[in-house]
């Protein structure tokens, strides 16, 4: 093993995995997909088939009785989320975190962008 302090500035380490990873672009995409991996939650073995609802919601609006009585099926009703934004991705009502909406196939699908409100950590300690 090279210590860098003894033997120069450490990019001869560099050097070797940036030619590793352009020699082997395989081995470079799993390299990349181990990294975005996150880590592997292990719950309970009785908590695992318990079901839960995931939804993506969208935004919200506040609107009066009045306005509510006046929609029709041409009507537009402005939400409070700005067009691109990340959605919000909850668990049995409960936010969690973001994500995009994406084409799954024949079904829209979404993409995490994260999970701040996620700690299943604590469910398993």
């Amino acid at each position: 093993m090279m210590n860098v302090n003894e033997n120069g500035t450490g990019s001869e380490l560099l050097d070797d995995v940036t030619e590793e990873m352009i020699l082997d672009p395989v081995a470079a995409d799993l390299a990349e997909m181990q990294v975005a991996r996150p880590p592997r939650r292990d719950l309970p073995q009785m908590m695992r088939k318990i079901p839960v609802t995931l939804t993506l919601e969208v935004g919200s609006a506040r609107i009066s009785l009045e306005e509510l009585m006046s929609i029709g099926p041409d009507s537009v009703v402005e939400l409070d989320v700005l067009a691109g934004e990340p959605l919000v991705i909850k668990v049995n009502g409960t936010a969690i975190g973001r994500a995009e909406v994406v084409v799954a196939g024949e079904n829209y699908g979404l993409k995490v962008i994260d999970l701040d409100g996620l700690n299943l950590d604590m469910m398993t300690s």
